[in-house]
């Protein structure tokens, strides 16, 4: 069993930058890839970044390339996505998973799943 927290979200004004957290608890032998997902109202959820814990290899979704990165805290099980230059468009809902490996565009692949943290981002 894996259990995941997110942290980090909040208001901000577009330009900005936030880093949101993600701590892990459970079965650490249960996954390989911890990723951040988001969720706009009536959406899919889409990846945006994943690290696989144990290489520290990263992942990123175009759209988020270059503006967001991702890390982690191995040792206190913490993944890390560090976003700047916000923008409204980045107002969602965002989410951390993990899974045995990283399917940026397959979150079904993810079995443990964070309850969220909202981004605002204001003009």
């Amino acid at each position: 069993q894996v259990q995941l927290a997110e942290s980090g979200g909040g208001s901000v004004q577009a330009g900005g930058s936030l880093r949101l957290s993600c701590e892990a608890s459970g079965d650490m032998y249960a996954f390989n890839c911890v990723s951040w997902f988001r969720q706009y109202p009536g959406k899919e959820r889409k990846g945006l970044a994943g690290i696989l814990t144990g290489a520290g290899v990263t992942y990123y979704d175009d759209s988020v390339r270059g503006r967001f990165t991702i890390s982690q805290d191995f040792a206190q099980n913490l993944v890390f996505l560090q976003m700047n230059a916000l923008s409204p468009e980045d107002t969602a809902m965002y989410y951390c998973a993990a899974a045995k490996y990283c399917y940026l565009h397959l979150p079904r692949e993810y079995p443990y799943w964070g309850r969220g943290t909202q981004v605002n981002v204001s003009a």
